[in-house]
C-alpha cells in the first residue's frame, strides 16, 4: 500500500515521502497514529502544491540573497577602532560587529553565522571577507579598519 508521511520516522522515511508499506503496518500503525495518509488523487495533488511552493519560496530567497551579494560587492564597510601606533588594533574586529555595521550604515540584515571569518580582523586596512547568503550564493565585502 502507498502511503504519505505526515513526519519523519525513523528507518521508514521523511516527511511527505511517499512510500510502499505493508498494509496491516499502515492501517495498524501508521494510519491510526496519525503518521500517514493514504495515497489518493486528492492527497497527491495536495502533495505536489505544496511540493511547488516550497520551490517557488527557494527560488525567491536565492534571488533575493543574489541581489544582497551584488550590493554587497559594490559597498565598503567602514569600521572604526583604536589602534596603536604600528597599525595592531585594541581587540579585534569580530563577526558580530561587521553585521552590526553593516545594519547601522547600509540596513543590510545578515546573521553573524553567515559571515566566513576565518579569524578576527586584528590590523588596520582593507580586507576582504566572503558570505554565505544562500546555498550556492555567495558574496564579498570589503571592510576597511580605521583608526
Amino acid at each position: 500500500m502507498k502511503v504519505i508521511l505526515k513526519q519523519d520516522i525513523k528507518g521508514v522515511g521523511r516527511k511527505n515521502e511517499v512510500i510502499n508499506a505493508s498494509d496491516g503496518y499502515a492501517r495498524n500503525f501508521l494510519f491510526p497514529k496519525n503518521l500517514a495518509i493514504e495515497v489518493n488523487a486528492e492527497n497527491m495533488n495536495k502533495l505536489n502544491s505544496q511540493n511547488e511552493a516550497k520551490q517557488y519560496q527557494k527560488g525567491v530567497e536565492r534571488e533575493q540573497a543574489k541581489e544582497i551579494a551584488k550590493m554587497l560587492e559594490t559597498i565598503t564597510l567602514q569600521i572604526k577602532v583604536q589602534a596603536g601606533e604600528n597599525g595592531k588594533i585594541f581587540g579585534s574586529v569580530s563577526a558580530k560587529e561587521i553585521t552590526e555595521n553593516l545594519e547601522n550604515q547600509y540596513k543590510i540584515k545578515i546573521d553573524k553565522k553567515k559571515i566566513d571569518l576565518k579569524e578576527a580582523i586584528k590590523t588596520v586596512g582593507v580586507t576582504t571577507v566572503s558570505v554565505k547568503l544562500y546555498e550556492g550564493v555567495t558574496g564579498k565585502i570589503k571592510i576597511e579598519v580605521i583608526s
